[in-house]
């Protein structure tokens, strides 16, 4: 079942976030916090956040907050972005994560929202319509275009004349010390070195050529 998420479903999703993404891509991890934030942030869309449950319990979650793009002239055009998404790690290649993300975007497609950009793997994105956003002439605010960053109109001619920097929520910013003093009221888990943080770290600086 897929339903929105409440208040009540806080501390699950706490605890789902921090398994999934534990050790993933750095020693320990952030998005749990992340989560957090997002929560108490102005630019949180509670109407586009889900919790998808199986059995009667938090099988993954996935939030969507408020974006823009910027261009030279100052004009800004609204945008929609979701992240951390997640599916519990027993649970993988189920297919709960494409039911996931694919409802989130009908029900974004329903309540008229225009695009969709964010930031993660090409290959786990493409499927749905995502592409580089530099087809669309939207870079990040450093002016580079990674292949990371993504975007999907959600109606024809959504992005058309949209030029300029993509500017993500500042919920997005995290303070290194702060996340790090959150994960304090959670149980101890170790931290570990591995081969996935480093790949994760190449992915995120790909400069799309093409």
């Amino acid at each position: 079942m897929i339903r929105l998420i409440t208040p009540g479903d806080y501390d699950a999703l706490m605890n789902l976030l921090r398994e999934a993404f534990w050790n993933l891509y750095k020693p320990g991890c952030e998005e749990h916090f992340l989560a957090d934030k997002i929560l108490k942030h102005p630019d949180y869309i509670p109407e586009l956040s889900f919790l998808i449950e199986k059995d009667g319990e938090p099988a993954g979650c996935i939030l969507y907050t408020h974006s823009k793009v910027a261009d030279a002239g100052g004009n800004e055009y609204a945008t929609i972005t979701f992240g951390p998404v997640c599916i519990a790690p027993p649970l993988h290649r189920q297919g709960l994560g494409r039911a996931l993300i694919s409802h989130s975007i009908a029900e974004a497609k329903r309540l008229g929202f225009g695009a969709i950009i964010i930031g993660g793997f090409p290959y786990h994105y493409h499927t749905y319509g995502f592409e580089g956003t530099k087809k669309y002439g939207i870079s990040m605010p450093d002016g580079k275009f990674y292949t990371g960053i993504m975007a999907l109109p959600l109606y024809d001619g959504a992005l058309d004349g949209v030029r300029g920097k993509m500017l993500f929520s500042d919920s997005m910013n995290i303070d290194p010390q702060e996340a790090e003093d959150f994960d304090k009221r959670f149980a101890h888990k170790e931290k570990l070195v591995l081969p996935c943080q480093a790949d994760y770290e190449r992915a995120a600086a790909d400069i799309d050529v093409n």
